[in-house]
């Protein structure tokens, strides 16, 4: 085991690092130009030198690559003389939009996108699982077709039209909800879950909807397998058939999609926090690719890529909790 997460570590720093490096180059090759936009239109060509010098964008393309990793791991100092900057560890520069570091933009936006995404992933597990299930032990039936129609109708409903339906209909039309306004966990509870429910269900329809079809083709398999016949013929209680035993080997498939959906949002809901107007991750990315705010945009690549690759090494180490077929 040790082993096996000394090697999946070094994997994860390995695929970070290129992901940083592609997305590193990609920002290099654009036509855009920080430094002129920083510098304005009436512009000198000392002065437009003197910045991008203190942008660091004189040099050389792995220069400034190395720098940026380097300050991730131990701080650096940005530009020269008294224009100098220290950013401090983690440091992932400083946005060109409003000069702030993009570490502690993050970290304030965090919280907002971490919520949507936990309250939802809750949500559609519940939803998605039941039905699944649900679907599977009534195979053939008219419950499982009712519930895979309403499935696959769920499934082909994009997020930004469940969620426009939502504010139109329970916003606007009819006034039953208030528009969300973040609201701290720690603060206020209620407030946190009331004005944080509608993007929750905007986000978990979709999802519900490919857990629920992805749970019942897992548990229709695993409730064929020999095993389950040896457990029914040993007169344990069904309950402890499906639950213990079905159950528990069917939801390996739906933990590797659980691993990436759950990775992915919580570095942002472009679009849930977009409509919603939630100052999340997502929010914040929206905004510097329309800016061409290249550190932000970069720091929010990072962060999505870590999140994925760490929830993945975390459903590969619950493989082995939930199948005990799996060892490492």
């Amino acid at each position: 085991m040790i082993l096996y997460l000394g090697r999946r570590l070094l994997g994860v720093l390995g695929v970070l690092l290129a992901i940083a490096a592609v997305t590193f180059t990609i920002f290099y090759v654009l036509p855009s130009d920080p430094a002129a936009a920083a510098c304005g239109k009436a512009c000198s060509d000392e002065r437009l030198e003197a910045i991008r010098a203190h942008m660091g964008l004189d040099a050389p393309l792995w220069r400034q690559f190395a720098d940026f990793v380097t300050g991730i791991f131990t701080g650096r100092t940005m530009g020269t003389g008294q224009y100098a900057l220290r950013c401090d560890f983690p440091c992932l520069g400083y946005s060109y939009e409003n000069s702030e570091n993009v570490w502690d933009l993050l970290v304030d936006r965090l919280p907002v996108s971490a919520s949507l995404a936990v309250g939802a992933a809750v949500l559609w597990l519940a939803l998605g699982l039941t039905a699944g299930v649900t679907a599977a032990l009534r195979k053939d039936t008219l419950t499982d077709r009712v519930l895979m129609v309403g499935a696959v109708a769920a499934a082909s409903l994009p997020v930004y039209f469940t969620a426009v339906l939502l504010i139109y209909g329970l916003i606007r039309l009819t006034g039953l909800l208030p528009y969300p306004q973040y609201v701290s966990l720690t603060s206020d509870p209620l407030g946190w879950a009331s004005n944080l429910i509608l993007p929750w269900v905007a986000l978990a329809v979709l999802y519900a909807a490919m857990y629920a079809r992805q749970s019942r083709s897992s548990m229709i398999e695993s409730m064929a397998e020999p095993y389950i016949r040896t457990a029914r013929a040993k007169g344990l209680p069904r309950r402890t058939v499906v639950v213990k035993h079905g159950l528990r080997a069917g939801m390996t498939p739906v933990l590797t999609l659980f691993g990436m959906d759950l990775g992915g949002l919580l570095a942002g809901a472009v679009i849930t926090e977009s409509l919603f107007g939630l100052p999340g991750v997502g929010r914040l990315f929206y905004g510097a690719l329309t800016s061409g705010d290249q550190p932000v945009i970069l720091g929010v690549t990072l962060l999505a890529a870590t999140f994925i690759v760490v929830a993945n090494l975390a459903v590969d180490l619950l493989y082995a909790v939930v199948d005990p077929r799996v060892r490492y």
